[in-house]
């Protein structure tokens, strides 16, 4: 009896079916029935369906398997959400990144045996617990018009930094994944680069054009120059990436000592510059501006100081104090960076700022998480908040958390580059330290920029910026003596050893 029901059980018979010559020509027809019927339905929309979906449980099974996959795969595609202006039909690409993130946190869960939970205990995890307790209180701030809105805000402000942070601190990330993080970010930024001088040079493609005429051209061209924003989400947010990655080059340019590795360098940081320059990003300059005397400060060497003044304050004195090259209208753009008290897009932001005093003098803890730039424009578009271009991180975190939250942010970035700073000038290891320093300069460059643009809650500065504070706030756990040192100190060690037990079995003379 037994037996006839295993052998009528259905998995038992697909088991025999799948041995049939007709098993896969029949799955075959009813696969291609069931994509022709989503793609004549659905159009381009059942296409991807039909393509996404088997490659969709191939990911989610990977990630289940191994939750560094669903983090490596969160830093790609953070890279490529912008190419979702090319699609026709509104997809929520952000919310699918958000679900893969969860994902991946899930899965640091199921595979807990091979995680070190310890290490939660680290200075930063507490400070971002912190931050996020801050921004759930702000949930329930009394001036939110709208609520549900904080959940669509508190993403990019706390909720995603502190997800990663999970991630990123228990798993057993190695220095090889370390690498494999910075290339990725340079691989993603050269294709952005080329990408923006094809649009500068070359031309737009149909669905940027279509973008720039739904509202962003107000941006994006001035006096008739296109700024450039490449696969970005916007020219700012370009810039601004485009400058982090030339400071990093610049620092590992002067890091290493393979002149191979300095010419690849040094042609990479000419490429992100200029991708810089074409962005019209003007404000991004200070990445570099305030990232570069960092890395003096962490390096603590004159030499390098010495070095590092001797390329800085030429190219600083020809910005200044010339006027050459300003027929070249991404010089002359670069050049007004450093003249802000000349510039009328500076002043107004400053009128802006007076306004918003007046705003938010009774509100010290802000208008509301969600309620200023796109979530509110979409939420609450006639509340004030969602009526003033914010221009700034910080303007826009002042907005929604009001001074005491603007104040707790600041307090808590200053409190990470201090922890960054203490852990990289302990580290012993030449490699890691070059890494965490140019790690550490550009999240510096990053929170001053800020100041000007909006980037810090953007994908994918901040998918960036996320991993690599807890990576220097916590780079001492792969911290090592440089190989050739440690031989030397082994051996020393063993001789040590060897002296000490011959001293003791050897008998005395009595």
């Amino acid at each position: 009896m037994n037996l006839q029901a295993t052998t009528n059980h259905p998995f038992q018979r697909i088991s025999q079916w799948r041995d049939k010559p007709w098993f896969f020509t029949v799955m075959g027809i009813l696969v291609a029935i069931a994509a022709g019927w989503l793609v004549g339905a659905w159009g381009i929309m059942g296409a991807v369906i039909t393509i996404g979906l088997p490659i969709a449980l191939v990911v989610g099974i990977s990630v289940l398997l191994e939750p560094k996959i669903g983090l490596f795969l969160y830093i790609q595609i953070s890279f490529v959400l912008g190419f979702s202006r090319f699609l026709e039909t509104e997809l929520a690409v952000g919310t699918a990144l958000d679900a893969l993130l969860m994902l991946t946190l899930l899965s640091t869960f199921l595979n807990g045996k091979r995680m070190d939970w310890k290490r939660l205990r680290r200075p930063i995890f507490w400070l971002l617990i912190t931050w996020l307790s801050f921004t759930i209180l702000e949930y329930f701030n009394p001036s939110h018009p709208f609520p549900a809105a904080w959940f669509y805000g508190a993403r990019s402000l706390s909720l995603n930094w502190f997800l990663i942070a999970i991630v990123v601190l228990v798993a057993p990330i190695t220095k090889k994944d370390i690498r494999l993080f910075v290339g990725s970010w340079l691989f993603w930024s050269f294709m952005a680069a080329l990408w923006a001088f094809k649009q500068q040079y070359i031309g737009l493609e149909a669905a940027e054009l279509r973008w720039l005429a739904a509202g962003a051209a107000k941006q994006h061209i001035l006096w008739g120059q296109l700024r450039s924003f490449s696969f970005y989400s916007d020219a700012g947010q370009f810039g601004s990436e485009m400058a982090g990655v030339t400071l990093v080059c610049i620092i590992f340019f002067f890091e290493t000592s393979s002149w191979i590795k300095r010419f690849l360098l040094l042609f990479l940081a000419i490429i992100f510059f200029w991708g810089f320059a074409v962005s019209g990003t003007r404000g991004a300059l200070f990445v570099i501006v305030a990232g570069y005397p960092a890395y003096f400060v962490l390096k603590r060497n004159l030499v390098y100081i010495l070095r590092g003044l001797m390329v800085a304050l030429p190219i600083l004195a020809f910005l200044l104090f010339t006027h050459i090259g300003d027929s070249v209208y991404q010089i002359w753009r670069i050049r007004t960076a450093l003249r802000p008290t000349q510039d009328a897009s500076f002043l107004v932001r400053l009128e802006n700022q007076q306004k918003l005093q007046q705003y938010l003098k009774d509100l010290p803890f802000g208008a509301g998480i969600g309620t200023t730039s796109g979530n509110g424009q979409r939420f609450t578009p006639n509340y004030f908040a969602a009526q003033i271009p914010t221009d700034s991180w910080y303007v826009q975190v002042w907005i929604e958390t009001g001074i005491v939250g603007l104040s707790v942010y600041l307090t808590f970035l200053a409190m990470i580059a201090l922890i960054g700073t203490i852990k990289v000038w302990q580290l012993k290891d030449p490699w890691l330290t070059s890494v965490m320093i140019a790690l550490l300069a550009e999240f510096i460059g990053i929170c001053v920029v800020s100041y000007t643009n909006p980037i810090l809650g953007q994908f994918p500065t901040s998918t960036i910026v996320f991993i690599s504070s807890i990576l220097f706030t916590t780079c001492d756990r792969w911290d090592s003596l440089p190989e050739a040192r440690s031989t030397v100190d082994t051996t020393h060690k063993r001789y040590l050893y060897e002296n000490r037990n011959r001293s003791t079995t050897t008998p005395s003379p009595a």
